[in-house]
């Protein structure tokens, strides 16, 4: 079989497996791929889906990000602050995995409002339904949140809280409360 073009994302993954001092099957079975097909991912003859690199990232305890650069699923020319800070939050042992991906959901709709990654339609429409889950999450108070929120999961949640959610003149939601911005 001819060796693929995956960068170093072979050898990359080896290092790490053995800085982590695990076996290829020991590897294999935390992130529940076949040893035959991590070994052939590790000699470069098999690209793998980011799925699988993500589930051999978990089980590595390193970022998801960086393999998808080193196999090309990602452009290596990408921000490196973003990089490094999703890299941040999905390390951060106090968290859970729901609330490493609603922040991450937050933090990707606070680039598109910025600029970065997509039109201001798509930019509004991001905002608008990572802000829906957040409500949703927030006044349900079970922890779950959902990644499609829309009018109608804000109405459901206003109507399940009790609370009514300041409107300005025009109808439209207010801007949440922020505490650290000066009022008046």
């Amino acid at each position: 079989m001819a060796s693929l073009n995956v960068g170093n994302l072979g050898e990359y993954l080896r290092e790490q497996r053995r800085s982590a001092q695990l076996s290829l099957r020991q590897l294999a079975d935390a992130a529940g791929v076949s040893n035959p097909y991590l070994s052939q991912i590790e000699r470069g003859l098999r690209k793998p889906s980011a799925e699988v690199l993500q589930q051999v990232a978990k089980a590595l305890r390193i970022s998801a990000e960086t393999l998808y650069v080193r196999a090309g699923i990602l452009d290596a020319e990408r921000d490196r602050d973003e990089v490094e800070t999703r890299a941040v939050i999905l390390a951060d042992p106090t968290l859970n995995e729901r609330q490493k991906q609603v922040l991450l959901q937050i933090y990707e709709s606070f680039r598109k409002e910025n600029g970065f990654g997509a039109d201001d339609g798509e930019a509004a429409d991001a905002v608008a339904q990572t802000n829906a889950a957040v409500v949703e999450a927030v006044t349900s108070g079970d922890g779950a949140v959902g990644t499609d929120g829309d009018a109608a999961a804000v109405r459901q949640a206003r109507k399940g809280s009790g609370a009514a959610i300041p409107r300005t003149s025009d109808g439209s939601d207010a801007e949440p409360h922020d505490p650290q911005r000066p009022t008046g």
